[in-house]
């Protein structure tokens, strides 16, 4: 047998930063079948487009992490364009999903719309595409309807807002809560695994070791547990 027979992981990602706040859409697909997902298509949806047509994915569904501009501002004209269904986020994000066009006009992003999604998100549920499927995580205090999709075998997840490299979400916008941000990083999230490594909304991708031990937001360092 020759050495390239090493299996291909289930799961692929590609980020592509859209909008001017750059914010990480990401192409997701499964290696077997080369299906996938889109996720928080913010806008700029022609490089969208592209790069689900450069790695000839054929797109299934968008998930959606949370309800603000930069991250699902495009979702309702890229599902009509695909003609696929929007799963994401949770229930309690509609307060920001039903004003998207005002978000639009206050950042002067012109076209979001508002959606309604084909299907709500609820803590432990899952999402599938093609033969992989994550599972659901309800992580609030960026919003209060952000989710979070964890594949655990491939050790990889899409985390929007909740966790950046080096940094967390804001929780100054209406219906954000710095306290409830904190216990989604450290009681959702860390206890998945420092080999997790994640997709943030924005800026590089990390693991959860790596905050866990030097993010001076929320490791262990920084709250006085080590």
């Amino acid at each position: 047998m020759s050495d390239d027979a090493t299996p291909k992981p289930p799961i692929q990602a590609v980020m592509i930063p859209v909008t001017p706040f750059q914010q990480n859409c990401s192409l997701l697909w499964c290696t077997e079948t080369m299906r996938g997902a889109v996720t928080d298509p913010g806008g700029d949806l022609e490089l969208i487009e592209h790069a689900i047509a450069e790695r000839a994915v054929t797109v299934e569904k968008i998930l959606v992490t949370h309800g603000h501009l930069d991250h699902a501002g495009g979702t309702k004209d890229l599902a009509e364009r695909l003609k696929v269904p929007v799963e994401g986020p949770h229930e309690a994000d509609i307060f920001w999903i039903g004003q998207m066009e005002e978000q639009g006009r206050m950042f002067g992003l012109a076209g979001a719309r508002e959606f309604e999604p084909d299907r709500w998100l609820k803590d432990g549920e899952t999402v599938s595409f093609g033969n992989v499927t994550m599972d659901v995580i309800h992580c609030p205090g960026h919003t209060p309807g952000h989710v979070v999709f964890v594949h655990r075998a491939a050790g990889f997840a899409v985390v929007g807002d909740v966790l950046f490299q080096g940094s967390i979400g804001r929780t100054d916008f209406p219906m954000g809560n710095h306290d409830d941000l904190i216990a989604s990083i450290r009681n959702k999230l860390f206890p998945l695994g420092d080999d997790i490594a994640f997709i943030p909304g924005h800026g590089p991708v990390s693991t959860f070791g790596q905050e866990r031990r030097t993010n001076p937001f929320v490791s262990d360092i920084a709250l006085g547990l080590a």
